[in-house]
């Protein structure tokens, strides 16, 4: 038998009540109605008892125990109109918080709303529509007016504006000409486009955030753990001051009177509610959060550690200086076009910001033959009848004659002598060293860069951005050893980066922080927290929006309670009874979910 939603409930609750009050004062029959009134109370007991030992088992304490006691006191003392409202009221809850939920969590949403499922492919100059999982890398695709991009690609031919604000939460559109990569997600403007795919529907970013997404929903059971730590001592608070009263009284109506207006869903409702907002809050501004307990960390972090290229920097590498030897007989233009022209079929990725200047430069590329890459070390070539060796300093001079530059560099030697070197530059991001003083306003004190970098040019980026703590030379081992080191009075840590190479790092650390819009597939899986937009200062965005959150969700909570208690210490002098407290409750569990709520509005950035 298929389980009824928490919307079916209430409607079911509704009813009963319904009939209920029929048999008491249309048809006079009052004993009828305390009987069905009595039996719908006495399952609904049961199956939140079940439910509240479940609970129990996975570290839940109390949270549902005030509201069994309140069904089954009210039943005790014949209050059973009182029951029917807490009946009713319970289910209005727990429907209440559905619909919260989903009004919060419809920005994570419309990434699995507008799943692409159909691609139209071009071949021999006609067009098939073909499932977008079948679709092979190299293809080419159109993609007509209005439509979502279904595939990662670039832009053969065509020109139009995307909307890629589902994606990056950027909501200007872009300009895409043909060369320009387009993301699958984004939304197509006015012109048809021509794209040729370079991801499998699998690998496509788009189809990596949908993952993230499912993760991000398949976690609200997370969302209670903030209410824990209230749950056990608003309990006994509760049952101590309805036992107080009846002591004091006389009166066993006194305990139902106390605890219709103790229940506890400020505590269950508010702090999920608040979770979920804050999720739909930062999905907005371009990250993706996996799970709600990531907030409540982030939240309380003292430690940043930070990749350094494409993290601090932007990672696109630019020509510095071309250096050639004293002793080479090659100026430095010839140097410059012959390595080009080595590098021009290269994959590297100075290799292809090389070829990125030598465009700029309108220098001519010569014809390449046998092209060689040795791997971690270099490639070989000949070019205009010189043999070149092009990469690291070992590999082209072995001799060990030469000095290692400071820099990032790649070493040329030609017709087996050294010739010189050509060096790179990685462009510091812009927003760096304000994201840093936002973070250190925020409680972050420690920052620090672990980098696989030499330290000269990594200590001269820390320096820019206001970073003290810098650790150079690193593998992944070394990252891993270097944030085990921190002392735990300085944790939580988060770790940002965008590589492969950092995955381990962000297992690692409390939280992980994936640069993911041009990062790997590996450390976007491996990471907490998905940076969707290219933009550092979404750290410190996320870690505002958590603050934020965590704000709220205590707020929300300790608003209800507090509340609830000042209704229980009325209820002591038996001036409130138990039906219009039970009323009251309502009203309790309305202003603790719309507080929740506030932590979904703001402006964007």
């Amino acid at each position: 038998m298929k389980k009824l939603s928490n919307k079916q409930k209430l409607w079911l609750i509704i009813i009963i009540a319904a009939i209920a009050v029929i048999l008491q004062y249309a048809f006079d029959y009052p004993l009828f109605a305390q009987i069905l009134v009595t039996i719908v109370g006495a399952v609904v007991a049961f199956s939140m008892f079940i439910g509240m030992v479940k609970s129990i088992r996975t570290g839940d304490y109390g949270v549902d125990l005030l509201a069994i006691l309140a069904v089954v006191a009210t039943l005790a003392v014949s209050e059973y109109w009182a029951a029917m409202v807490i009946l009713v009221m319970l289910t209005g809850g727990d429907a209440l918080e559905d619909y919260a939920a989903k009004k919060a969590n419809t920005e994570l949403k419309s990434l699995l709303d507008n799943t692409p499922q159909i691609a139209h492919v071009v071949s021999n100059e006609t067009t098939t529509d073909v499932a977008v999982k079948e679709v092979q890398i190299g293809a080419d695709i159109i993609v007509k007016p209005g439509e979502i991009i279904p595939l990662d690609g670039k832009v053969i031919t065509g020109q139009s504006e995307l909307d890629e604000s589902s994606l990056t939460g950027e909501s200007r559109p872009v300009n895409k000409i043909p060369g320009d990569e387009v993301i699958s997600g984004s939304i197509n403007g006015a012109n048809s486009l021509t794209i040729k795919v370079t991801k499998l529907a699998k690998d496509s970013q788009y189809q990596q955030l949908v993952k993230l997404v499912k993760t991000a929903e398949a976690s609200p059971a997370h969302f209670v753990r903030l209410a824990d730590r209230y749950a056990v001592p608003f309990t006994i608070v509760a049952i101590v001051i309805a036992l107080g009263a009846w002591w004091w009284s006389g009166n066993p109506v006194r305990i139902a009177e106390v605890l219709v207006v103790a229940s506890p869903c400020p505590l269950i409702l508010a702090a999920p509610i608040a979770m979920v907002s804050g999720m739909s809050r930062a999905s907005r501004n371009g990250i993706v959060v996996k799970t709600g307990t990531v907030l409540e960390k982030l939240a309380n972090a003292k430690t940043g550690a930070f990749d350094k290229t494409g993290t601090i920097t932007n990672g696109q590498l630019t020509v510095d200086q071309i250096i050639s030897s004293p002793d080479s007989k090659f100026s430095r233009e010839q140097l410059l076009q012959l390595t080009v022209s080595a590098e021009s079929e290269s994959s590297h990725i100075l290799a292809r910001s090389l070829v990125d200047y030598a465009k700029e430069k309108s220098i001519a590329v010569l014809p390449v033959k046998n092209l060689q890459e040795v791997t971690g070390k270099g490639i070989t070539a000949t070019v205009n009848d010189h043999q070149m060796k092009i990469g690291k300093l070992s590999f082209v001079a072995p001799e060990g004659k030469q000095e290692l530059l400071p820099y990032t560099a790649i070493y040329i030697g030609i017709d087996d002598q050294y010739a010189g070197a050509i060096t790179f530059v990685d462009h510091i991001r812009p927003e760096a060293q304000q994201t840093m003083q936002e973070l250190r306003k925020m409680g972050v004190k420690h920052l620090m860069i672990l980098t696989g970098d030499q330290a000269a040019f990594a200590k001269e980026v820390a320096k820019q951005v206001g970073i003290t703590d810098v650790k150079t030379n690193l593998l992944p081992q070394g990252k891993i050893a270097a944030l085990k080191a921190i002392p735990l009075a300085e944790h939580p840590v988060f770790m940002v980066g965008d590589g492969v190479n950092d995955a381990p790092s962000f297992v690692t650390a409390d939280v992980g922080i994936a640069m993911g819009a041009h990062g790997a597939t590996a450390a976007s899986e491996s990471a907490s927290v998905v940076i969707i937009r290219d933009d550092l200062s979404r750290i410190a965005k996320i870690v505002e929006i958590s603050k934020d959150t965590i704000k709220i969700a205590k707020q929300a909570v300790l608003i209800g309670i507090a509340i609830c208690t000042i209704l229980m210490l009325i209820a002591c002098t038996g001036v409130l009874p138990a039906f219009v407290g039970a009323m009251f409750q309502e009203v309790i569990d309305t202003v603790s979910i719309l507080w929740a709520l506030k932590a979904r509005k703001i402006s964007l950035d």
